[in-house]
Order: C-alpha cells, then structure tokens, then sequence
C-alpha cells in the first residue's frame, strides 16, 4: 500500500517533461538572446544595407540601388577578384607551413618528454600566439627596417646588401606572410600535441611491437585517431587567416601598391576610412559567402573520411 502511495504521489510523465523542457529553454535564453542582439540583428541589417547606396559623409538618406554593389564587385571594382586572389594565396601557402611545421614540431616535442628543458621550450614556442597581431605587426615593422632593422643589420654583418622587405613588391607580401607563420605555427602545434594525445597507447604500443615503420604508425594509427582534431585546427587557422587585417595594417597597410592588400584591409579602407557603407555591407556579404563555402567544403571532406572510415 505505501508503494501505491508513494507511485500516486509522483507526477505525470508529461508534466516531467514540459518542465524539463521549460528548464532547458530558460537555461538557453540568454544565450540565444545574445546570439539574436550580437548576430541575428547585425547580419540582417548588413544585408539590406547592402542594396543600398549610403555614405556617413554625404548627409544623405541611404538610396535603394537594388544589386549595384554585388554587380560592381562581380565587374571587379577596386579589383576585388585581385584581392581575393592574393588573399587565397596567403591563406593556402601560409595555413600549409604552419601545418607541416606544426606537425613537424609537434611530433618532436611528443617524442621527446624527456628532454631537459621541454617545459621551458613549450612556453618559450607558445609566446608568440598570445602577442596581439597589432603588436607583433609594429615589431616586425621594426625588424624589417631597411635602416636600422635588425634584420638588415645580421645582413650587412654577413657582407650582404641591405633589403627593404616591406618597401620592396617582391618581398613585402611574403615578408608579411613569414610573420603570420611565425605566429600561428605555434597553434598548430598545439592541436598536433592535442590530437597525439588522443591516440591510445595501446594501439601505438602494439605497433611498436609490430616494428612497423614511423611512416605506417602515422599514417595507420596516429593520423586515424587524430585527424579530426588537426582538421579543426586547419579549419579554425584558414578562418582566420582570410580574416588578415590587424596584422598587415601596422606593418604596410597593403602596400606597396597592393601587394599585401587582403580583402579584409579593402573592407576595412571602404567601410572606416571612405565610409562607404553600402558598397562595404555588398563586399562583407561577399566575404561571407566565401568563408560559409570554405567551410562547408571543410566539412564535407571531414564527414567523407569519416563515412570512408
């Protein structure tokens, strides 16, 4: 009888679960809250701004135009497909060294934990990715001084000619391109160290037994276990590596010429310097696209080796 008792007493499945999912959606209201305020809003104004023709220093009304903007950046205004070119080369080249640099150096730490001093290696390998860009930029500004640069100077000490890396068209973008990697190699090898330590031991002790060679133990049981997470890290390092700006801007604000201007330096000179805000807005949705395409591709090859798995 007090069994029955106590079974009365609880409360129908179905008023369990509309509490349950009360609590979920309270517990989840300030975040979609935020997400609505902090993103929905924005996008969706950045999108009907982008038919429109407005500027904060004409004084005027925003003019609906329809897709102007879009047609004049297909047509290659301010050579946007130039831009766009060089932006996916500075990705691609600099997302693939620190990737195999990573990879590399990764390796070599997870094999060696042993080494006096591994801590202190770590630490010292890891500074550069907590430096703002900003900062690193204006340091390397200085580095690469054709005057008194230190750079320049290790050059003259070697008897050879000193180099304006950021005044001269040949060097610039790649002088650019080796701080980036400088700087975000050491994030690479972070999700390396992360995705090693996902291996099993097991599984690695049993090769070793195996005597299998390095090249099969990477490939057939490090690599298996760990590529999602390297995959992550080239993911999260392409988005932002399209998203250049603060690093470049310190450094040569894209020039000489255009050499080193990215599509976020262009977006940034539209949007907070000629304030050109429906023609920015156009450009921005653009950027978006591609980096919602990257992504998805990204993703797709992900799933693929996983369903192949």
């Amino acid at each position: 009888m007090a069994a029955l008792a106590d079974t009365a007493a609880l409360p129908p499945p179905r008023r369990r679960a509309d509490s349950h999912r009360g609590l979920v959606f309270v517990l989840l209201a300030p975040v979609l809250a935020f997400f609505v305020v902090f993103n929905t809003i924005p996008l969706l104004w950045l999108l009907g701004l982008s038919f429109h023709s407005f500027s904060l220093t004409s004084g005027q009304p925003p003019e609906f135009v329809g897709f102007r903007n879009y047609v004049q950046l297909w047509m290659g205004r301010n050579n946007f497909w130039g831009d766009l070119q060089r932006t996916f080369t500075f990705v691609g080249v600099g997302v693939t060294i620190q990737t195999l640099l990573g990879v590399g150096l990764g390796l070599l730490f997870w094999g060696s934990r042993t080494m006096p001093g591994r801590r202190l290696a770590l630490t010292l390998l890891f500074a550069p990715m907590v430096l703002t860009p900003v900062a690193t930029g204006t340091f390397f500004r200085f580095i690469y001084d054709p005057n008194f640069g230190a750079l320049n100077q290790i050059l003259l000490g070697l008897g050879l000619p000193m180099v304006d890396f950021l005044g001269n068209p040949r060097t610039a973008f790649w002088a650019v391109l080796a701080v980036d990697c400088w700087m975000w190699t050491p994030f690479m090898i972070l999700m390396t160290l992360a995705a090693l330590g996902s291996v099993p031991r097991a599984e690695l002790e049993a090769a070793e037994i195996d005597r299998l060679p390095f090249r099969k133990r990477f490939t057939l049981v490090i690599l298996h276990h760990g590529k999602f997470i390297l995959m992550l890290g080239i993911l999260l390092r392409t988005i932002d590596s399209f998203k250049t700006l603060d690093l470049i801007i310190p450094m040569t604000k894209g020039g000489p010429g255009q050499q080193t201007r990215l599509v976020a330096v262009e977006l940034n000179k539209q949007a907070f310097e000629s304030f050109n805000m429906g023609f920015s807005s156009a450009y921005a949705v653009y950027l978006l696209l591609v980096s919602i395409a990257m992504t998805s591709i990204f993703i797709f090859v992900l799933n693929l080796r996983r369903r192949r798995g």
